[in-house]
């Protein structure tokens, strides 16, 4: 949710869209999300005169983002057609890093000779996701791939990366 103005002092998240403890305790614990941040729309939210975007939140699991179904469409679909891929599956498996860390690739691809790789698909990286990917490829014996979405203006298509 994103912070009102007249949060309080200790809040340091206004405008972002993320939980803020010190502004659900002054609204209480029982105030909806709608009582905090306003009204949802899901895009653009006018408060205090200012036009904002707003995130509309994450998709659940098991949902592919449009980035994740184009490259299904575009790249894996047709390899599995032609026979380069045996088996592939969006979110198929989850790797334990460490304790409480855990990394799940976009997908988990079977090629016809048997050998594992894990696919990484972005529109753009955060750092969490370059350095799970990059741990999970030292940790597993399984080729890691990092695939990243270009721009229309960049000639579109995909930029694939070994790990």
């Amino acid at each position: 949710m994103i912070c009102p103005p007249g949060s309080p002092e200790n809040c340091n998240h206004h405008g972002q869209a993320i939980y803020c403890r010190a502004c659900h305790a002054q609204y209480g614990p029982s105030a909806s999300p709608e009582a905090v941040s306003g009204p949802k729309t899901g895009k653009e939210v006018q408060r205090g005169g200012v036009k904002r975007f707003q995130a509309v939140g994450r998709l659940k699991s098991g949902e592919m983002n449009k980035t994740e179904a184009r490259y299904q469409a575009e790249i894996l679909e047709p390899r599995k057609q032609a026979g380069e891929i045996a088996w592939y599956r969006f979110e198929g498996i989850t790797l334990k890093l460490a304790p409480d860390t855990r990394y799940t690739p976009d997908f988990f691809v079977m090629l016809a000779n048997g050998e594992l790789e894990a696919h990484e698909v972005k529109g753009f990286f955060t750092d969490d996701a370059k350095v799970k990917t990059k741990i999970a490829a030292d940790m597993f014996p399984i080729r890691f791939f990092i695939i990243k979405a270009r721009t229309k203006k960049d000639g579109g298509g995909w930029e694939i990366k070994e790990v």
